[in-house]
């Protein structure tokens, strides 16, 4: 028996639903019931009725699951598998800047600690922050922990005061101006679509500003046939299954979140068969952070 088939064997066993991130590897994409952006999996994780969800992303995904669903066993195929930026916001931080600021709102992106969850209002991903905050009646708003993110949101609601953080995401961070102007010059019809993780020197060049989803999105929609994709590459592998007669051009070969390929196929297999890495979180931290999670679902209606 292939391991495809011993996987689906395993996830009709267990009750399992296996959720994939679009960053990880493309067999583990092939194989997953759901694959999605962070808010996409959200609702997934918070919406399936398998007793078992396989998270096959980073730690602070697995976390959300089981703060959403506290009753279902959720699974990391790799228990190492982190985000760096998750560890970038600090709760001193947070009670400094309550301290200080009237009319505030905690904001945290969903690329965080289950802790730091708990201690936010509202919880947003790069495809609804700017849906929520709009909806937010705080003037002010403490962005965490990614700054390139915060300061492209505060730039589409100039009526918000945005207090950012000095968090970001290394794999996006590196996606350098000049590496990307090299590439515009070099294939000066290709579209340049990018992640808000991204710095505002590269948001300033693309044709397209989105989260994953809506990268995948624009290209399914558009004419063009060429794209330079600056994001995570394990992208590439839905944008190539879904529009093969298109062009994708990475802007350097650093693209790549090293904890995102922690999880393989074989991996996947195996925490069905053991039932391994098991997520857990303290139950007064998942009820505090559930809440800032549920009024993201809530809002982004």
């Amino acid at each position: 028996m292939d391991i495809e088939a011993r996987i689906k064997e395993l996830k009709k066993e267990k009750d399992a639903v296996i959720l994939a991130h679009y960053y990880v590897d493309g067999r583990v994409q092939e194989v997953a019931d759901y694959v999605g952006d962070s808010y996409y999996l959200s609702k997934m994780a918070s919406e399936a009725a398998n007793k078992v969800i396989v998270f096959c992303g980073v730690l602070f995904m697995a976390e959300s699951a089981k703060i959403l669903s506290p009753e279902k066993t959720v699974l990391m195929p790799d228990i190492d598998a982190d985000c760096p930026m998750a560890h970038m916001a600090r709760l001193e931080e947070i009670v400094k800047i309550r301290e200080e600021c009237d009319d505030l709102a905690v904001v945290c992106y969903i690329n965080s600690t289950a802790e730091i969850k708990a201690n936010s209002d509202v919880c947003v991903t790069s495809s609804n922050a700017e849906k929520v905050i709009r909806k937010l009646p705080q003037k002010n708003i403490y962005f965490i922990p990614d700054s390139n993110l915060g300061a492209y949101l505060s730039s589409l609601l100039p009526e918000k005061n945005f207090i950012l953080n000095h968090g970001y995401c290394y794999v996006h961070n590196n996606i350098v101006a000049k590496e990307v102007e090299d590439k515009k010059h070099m294939y000066p019809y290709s579209k340049l679509l990018a992640h808000p993780e991204c710095t505002k020197r590269v948001l300033d060049m693309a044709d397209y500003v989105g989260s994953t989803s809506g990268i995948i999105e624009y290209v399914a929609n558009s004419k063009d046939k060429s794209f330079i994709i600056c994001t995570e590459e394990g992208i590439l592998y839905k944008l190539k299954k879904d529009n093969p007669d298109k062009e994708f051009i990475l802007v350097n070969n650093n693209q790549v979140c090293s904890d995102m390929k922690k999880v393989t196929i074989e991996k996947v297999a195996k925490c069905l068969e053991t039932m391994e890495n098991q997520i857990t979180v303290d139950e007064e931290v998942r009820q505090k952070a559930f809440v800032a999670l549920e009024k993201m679902l809530e809002l982004a209606k």
